[in-house]
């Protein structure tokens, strides 16, 4: 199945599931304080045992393909644990878990598991936004020993400055499905009409400043 089929085959999950809600006239209001058309939690496809095994499968080829060299899989703390979880079992390779901080009791840890310095690590992640979080989580295996040799995860907005951030800290990155495809889906799935299309993308240029 090629990349774009898998895009397209992924937005329809999230969409089915809700995993994903598009409000382009009801903004949903982000963490950040951003308002935002769309709402994704790709948790809730755990839930789903068929859907659960499709993206599973898909990360876990994406893996094969794009970092051959892995020896070991890190989920993002913590939408990233179970799908990393999954994909390590399945590749058959250690498995560890990045919190986005180190505990405040026992033995401190922020990676939990066995990381070998200078074992080659794939992180797991569920949603790329900016992708701060994410490369936080990186910078902790590096600075443990580690060696990231990319990033696997279900889907980016493909925010520019997402792109910017993983370019500057050297980390490629690599994703199931993006906005493109999940508009696309959403349109031609009946979840939104076509005339949604136009804010739909203007929100993707400038969610900082979109409907402020």
């Amino acid at each position: 199945m090629d990349n774009q089929t898998t895009a397209h085959q992924v937005a329809s999950f999230l969409l089915e599931t809700e995993a994903v809600k598009l409000r382009p006239e009801q903004p949903f209001k982000w963490s950040s304080g951003w308002n935002s058309p769309i709402y994704c939690d790709n948790r809730v496809t755990l839930s789903f045992p068929y859907i659960r095994s499709y993206i599973k499968q898909q990360l876990a080829e994406m893996i094969r393909q794009n970092f051959p060299e892995a020896e070991a899989i890190a989920g993002v703390a913590t939408a990233g644990i179970a799908q990393g979880a999954l994909v390590a079992d399945l590749l058959e390779m250690p498995f560890l878990y990045v919190r986005p901080q180190p505990k405040s009791h026992g033995m401190a840890n922020q990676i939990e598991g066995k990381l070998i310095s200078g074992q080659k690590v794939v992180m797991v992640e569920d949603l790329i936004s900016t992708g701060g979080s994410s490369l936080k989580a990186a910078e902790a295996v590096r600075s443990a020993g580690g060696n990231v040799v990319g990033m696997a995860a279900i889907f980016t907005y493909g925010f520019s400055l997402a792109e910017e951030n993983f370019k500057q800290a050297g980390i490629a990155l690599h994703c199931l499905s993006n906005y493109e495809a999940l508009t696309e889906a959403a349109m031609q799935n009946g979840y939104i009409p076509e005339s949604a299309m136009p804010t739909l993308a203007e929100w993707r240029e400038s969610p900082e400043t979109w409907r402020v």
